[in-house]
């Protein structure tokens, strides 16, 4: 434990070893003035935007006049910055805002309203639709999945679902994208870098594991709280119009996301493909159902409180990680809890000496340990905004964290460590 402690403390400290950085007891300003960005958004969770943009706009001062970017020093290696960010950040905004509608057409399809006919009537309904999510996700972006489980949930339990159960939801839905390589961004990303399919799906062994522990805890918590609804709205039609709008936003993201990473890999990094997948398929189905435009502007809040802490964490100095291990996994995954795990990901793609199946499921199901460690966690806290509580979150999600360290200690006894050279 204590090895593990260490290594956490020390991540950020080694991640900057290699640059004379301006610091403060050994750790570099950039870090400090991101962890104080973090703790404003945990603990002023009614003013989260402005916490977000006042540290992107602090971090990125700080940047331009005292030290310098990847891309080079000043105004010109900031605006070199965001050419390289901007897919990235184009992605996620066009994802988030198009999921939104997704879940909004999803929810008044009234496939939720008929849903609990088909599920157990206690509280294996809650776990039955957690289980739902987790396979939705392993074909699908985590972020549709958790906002397709926001809807489902909302007319399950009339409106009031528990803290605990969100954050099962956000977790099942991390955890079913951890071992697929279209199921969350982080996966998508070793897939370009060359690493196959096969070497992440064994994440699904822990991912699987800690499935039971959060849909266990997760429904329990929720029946107690408010019981699922268990009558049939007997006149209640299926509106297939709606189910359609959804089907082909999703069959233009999936087969987006396939054909590009496939077929023309080099360049995903250069336009938002999927992102723009999706919206070319909302505007093709406007003749078919009027979307809920009305939900946008909160939805572009959100988005742009996520965005905003994505591009705080890809201003980072993390040049270097502690040797690759799987206690160095381990501690990524509490990291990926409150750095983005994307820039995390990159890193230790470069780095190698990684078993992938262990990287996919630290950095994909640890940032469930925080309502904002995951863009599932931002946009289902944009339809539930109780959740935007990072004490409730912890609080009411113990068993997200249980789940981490359990599904990990699984896998690792089951399978073992087999590393992989960098790709």
């Amino acid at each position: 434990m204590r090895r593990i402690l260490a290594l956490f403390c020390l991540l950020p400290v080694a991640a900057c070893a290699a640059s004379d950085l301006p610091s403060a007891a050994g750790i570099p300003i950039d870090f400090i003035l991101f962890a104080l960005t973090l703790l404003g958004v945990a603990l002023l969770h009614h003013h989260t935007l402005t916490v977000a943009l006042t540290g992107l706009v602090t971090i990125s001062l700080y940047k331009i006049l005292f030290t310098s970017f990847k891309s080079g020093p000043g105004v010109a290696g900031f605006i070199g910055h965001l050419g390289d960010e901007w897919v990235t950040i184009a992605n996620l905004f066009c994802l988030l805002t198009g999921f939104a509608l997704l879940a909004r057409h999803f929810e008044k399809s009234h496939v939720p309203v008929i849903l609990p006919k088909f599920l157990p009537a206690d509280w294996k309904g809650g776990f039955v639709m957690l289980v739902m999510v987790f396979v939705i996700s392993s074909f699908l972006d985590n972020i549709a999945a958790a906002l397709i489980g926001g809807a489902m949930a909302h007319q399950l339990f009339r409106g009031k679902v528990h803290i605990g159960f969100l954050a099962a939801i956000v977790a099942a839905s991390n955890a079913g994208g951890s071992g697929s390589v279209v199921g969350d961004t982080t996966t998508t990303m070793m897939w370009i870098a060359g690493i196959s399919p096969g070497e992440v799906f064994h994440a699904y062994v822990a991912a699987g594991v800690a499935l039971l522990i959060i849909a266990y805890f997760g429904a329990k918590q929720q029946h107690a709280y408010s019981p699922i609804i268990k009558h049939m709205h007997t006149h209640t039609r299926v509106d297939w119009g709606r189910i359609g709008i959804v089907a082909t936003m999703l069959v233009f993201a999936v087969a987006t996301n396939v054909a590009i990473n496939i077929n023309f890999p080099e360049l995903a990094e250069h336009f938002p493909f999927i992102g723009v997948a999706v919206w070319v398929a909302i505007i093709l189905t406007i003749p078919v159902r009027r979307h809920d435009w009305e939900v946008l502007p909160d939805t572009v809040k959100g988005s742009i409180f996520l965005l905003s802490l994505v591009l705080c964490a890809s201003m980072m100095p993390v040049e270097q990680l502690p040797k690759a291990s799987w206690e160095s996994a381990l501690v990524l995954g509490f990291v990926s809890a409150v750095f983005d795990n994307i820039p995390l990901t990159a890193l230790a793609l470069r780095q190698g000496g990684y078993d992938w199946g262990f990287l996919a499921y630290a950095v994909g199901f640890g940032g469930s340990m925080l309502w904002f460690g995951s863009s599932a966690g931002v946009a289902l806290s944009s339809m539930y905004p109780e959740a935007k509580s990072a004490v409730r979150w912890l609080r009411h999600g113990w068993h997200v964290a249980l789940a981490y360290v359990v599904g990990f200690a699984v896998m690792l006894a089951v399978l073992g460590w087999h590393p992989h050279p960098g790709h």
